[in-house]
């Protein structure tokens, strides 16, 4: 789908409701199906990636009705499914699958779609065979055969901060006899420690280490606040379009995924927090932004993997900063739907962004006029369209996006939501 943007400098107005967290609807659901007896999923989010982890789990044997949420009820033991598993796009689905089902007493297959077959799964086969998974992959990609086998528990230093190999490693953990134990090098998103503890684990963490012990999960309601990711692109399409002031209501605050709101403070940028509060052992509250004047900074280091899937939004941002604003550290971009530090440089420089590829990241020169008039490609690639799309809000000519549909992957109310803040008040 070829999608056209036109610039738009009267300024977004008004209050939104970002939909469901992606990440932590991945989790209720895959969760919600080792517990034994009924979960309630409030606010599951409608994405193609979650629904993808859904499938997953019913086609295991778990019993999923949709009525005003989502109901799961399961024995707490998954079935040997009758077919291949497809993943979709999903690589969260995917390598969190791969945890659970390496420790079943079955076997089973793990597929994607053409994206998601080309993505790394190396990262957690490898800590799964240290604990006696047995997975045969083409040069570790999918697909995925697991011969499903009793796993031993293990301590695992992993050289990348990564939620979806720690994620991987503590549901894998849950079977095992002994203590799991699971260290990165920074602490990235903890959505699965918070709910393995809401749900009755035996887990802990101390700083950048995760410890778990065999666990039966309790079944519980669990209510989802709105994706911080999803707010990241009205966060910097309010900061950068003038005239702009918004409210982002309900939005998941995360003090291991709000990487962007210390950038955004970084930078000057007027925003404020209002009326947090917790909501299934999750932080939660309201986003307040305006326009603002901003300057260049730096970005690297622990931070990074608190907004790794915001940065392609953020090198747009920092086209409109003063100064010169370096991004690095950040070389697992180029493992995502698309190499994202390759696609973000070629498509924002089509629009007239000083931006230069490194090998980890971005180094952008601003401030400098968008101009457009051009068409971009998506590459298949749902962040980068959204990206894009910001970007075009104020680029000096229309643009024409192409593939502009991968966004349903993650947010299908994108453009809707976008529309209300344009609208009259």
């Amino acid at each position: 789908m070829n999608k056209v943007v036109k610039n738009f400098l009267k300024g977004l107005k008004g209050e939104i409701t970002i939909p469901a967290d992606k990440s932590v609807s991945h989790r209720a659901v895959i969760l919600a199906s080792l517990a034994k007896g009924k979960s309630i999923i409030k606010n599951f989010s409608k994405g193609k990636d979650p629904l993808s982890s859904l499938e997953v789990c019913k086609n295991l044997g778990v019993n999923a009705s949709f009525d005003a949420n989502l109901e799961i009820n399961s024995t707490g033991k998954l079935l040997a499914p009758i077919s291949k598993l497809d993943c979709g796009n999903s690589g969260t689905t995917m390598r969190f699958m791969a945890g659970v089902l390496a420790g079943q007493n079955f076997n089973s297959v793990l597929i994607g779609d053409e994206s998601l077959s080309k993505r790394p799964m190396k990262r957690v086969i490898e800590p799964l065979t240290l604990m006696g998974a047995d997975i045969k992959s083409e040069n570790f990609k999918s697909p995925l055969q697991i011969f499903g086998k009793n796993l031993h528990s293990i301590e695992y230093n992993s050289k990348l901060a990564s939620a979806q190999v720690k994620s991987c490693i503590l549901l894998a953990g849950l079977n095992c006899d002994g203590k799991t134990v699971f260290s990165e090098p920074y602490i990235s998103r903890d959505h699965t420690e918070r709910m393995l503890k809401y749900m009755g684990a035996n887990i802990y963490s101390n700083k950048n280490t995760v410890t778990i012990s065999k666990s039966e999960l309790e079944p519980k309601t669990i209510e989802i606040s709105g994706d911080i990711s999803s707010a990241a692109f009205f966060i910097v399409a309010a900061l950068i379009v003038p005239n702009s002031k918004i409210i982002l209501k309900n939005v998941g605050l995360n003090p291991t995924r709000t990487g962007i709101l210390d950038v955004v403070k970084m930078m000057g940028g007027n925003l404020t927090i209002l009326d947090e509060k917790e909501i299934s052992g999750e932080p939660v509250g309201d986003i307040q932004v305006e326009y603002s004047q901003l300057k260049a900074c730096k970005i690297e280091g622990e931070i990074i993997p608190k907004l790794i899937d915001e940065l392609p939004v953020i090198a747009v941002l920092a086209t409109q900063a003063i100064g010169t604003t370096t991004i690095k550290d950040a070389q697992d971009l180029r493992n995502k739907e698309s190499d994202r530090i390759k696609s973000t440089v070629s498509e924002l420089r089509k629009l007239g962004a000083d931006i230069d590829e490194v090998e980890d990241g971005f180094i952008i020169n601003g401030k400098v006029p968008l101009k457009g008039g051009c068409e971009v490609e998506t590459y298949q690639d749902h962040r980068l369209a959204m990206s894009l799309y910001v970007a075009g809000l104020i680029c000096e000519k229309e643009i024409f996006i192409n593939g502009f549909e991968w966004v349903d992957i993650s947010f299908p109310e994108f453009e809707e939501l976008f529309e209300k803040l344009k609208s009259p008040h």
